[in-house]
């Protein structure tokens, strides 16, 4: 039987980018969309504007070949292909990662090693969106954190939230992980789904586009993280309610009961072994 695709990495991208917007303020709707994502203004040059055509292209080309399969056509990807060369500079948009204009919160952190770690917690990295006017200027078109206009908006962390889909997508995740034949097994599944749905939402947004686009491997590692963690809790009390009932002459759980014959019968072994390898004494 063919495996089910139950979440794929262009989907969660794409609701990743939709649910970071709503975090956004630009000066218009489609300068939401971003074709290269750099580190600096300063960034903004030839060979920059030249990837950010060749992204915003394939883009383009991968759009509309979806868009003519949906309605049916008989296509060939090389028939919906566009061109670098067709677009202008002043239709690209650049992604800059910058703290700019986060206000500054002393004494979060105690020993702050990052420019993040001096500025307020945020859901995830900021950035400001910027393109080039028909005069060849560049200019600001978007903020992240932000509330209206680009001059005489404010800053704002707490107005947007992930959207319905992005957390279907976390559920989705984490019951599909739960099924796992090392982990199905436990009595506390539902208490590990949980912690693993609570981490999902802290940090489901800080996945930095620049750095990866694999979002299905980082979401898939934190609750990886997530259940391991339980694990170790409930196993760690669990020992402490085993050396309680000891202490007072009662039996243990099955577990520790299962491990101390299991430790005593490698002991036999070693024993064992040790006296027939054991040359006599002359």
């Amino acid at each position: 039987m063919r495996p089910k695709n139950y979440l794929n990495n262009k989907d969660i991208l794409k609701e990743i980018h939709k649910s970071k917007n709503r975090f956004n303020s630009y000066t218009a709707e489609e300068y939401g969309q971003y074709d290269i994502i750099l580190q600096s203004v300063d960034k903004i040059n030839r060979l920059s504007v030249a990837e950010a055509k060749r992204n915003k292209a394939k883009k383009m080309s991968a759009d509309e070949y979806a868009r003519r399969k949906g309605l049916g056509e008989k296509v060939k990807q090389a028939e919906c292909e566009t061109l670098p060369s067709e677009i202008t500079k002043e239709e690209l948009i650049f992604r800059v990662m910058t703290f700019d204009h986060i206000p500054e919160e002393p004494g979060r952190k105690k020993n702050p090693k990052t420019v993040a770690d001096t500025r307020v917690k945020l859901p995830f990295p900021p950035f400001k969106h910027y393109k080039y006017n028909d005069e060849g200027e560049i200019i600001l078109v978007g903020k992240s954190h932000w509330v209206g206009g680009m001059e005489n908006g404010n800053f704002s962390h707490k107005h947007g939230k992930a959207t319905d889909k992005l957390a279907m997508m976390w559920l989705k995740l984490v019951d599909r992980y739960a099924t796992r034949g090392n982990v199905r097994g436990y009595t506390y599944n539902d208490e590990m789904k949980g912690q693993a749905i609570l981490q999902l939402a802290q940090i489901g947004l800080q996945f930095d586009e620049s750095k990866s686009d694999n979002p299905f491997a980082y979401y898939t590692a934190a609750v990886t993280n997530s259940f391991v963690r339980v694990i170790n809790i409930e196993k760690r009390n669990q020992n402490i309610r085993d050396d309680i009932l000891e202490m007072n002459d009662l039996n243990p759980s099955y577990t520790r009961q299962n491990q101390g014959e299991w430790e005593a019968s490698v002991q036999r072994n070693a024993n064992a072994a040790q006296t027939v390898y054991t040359k006599p004494k002359k």
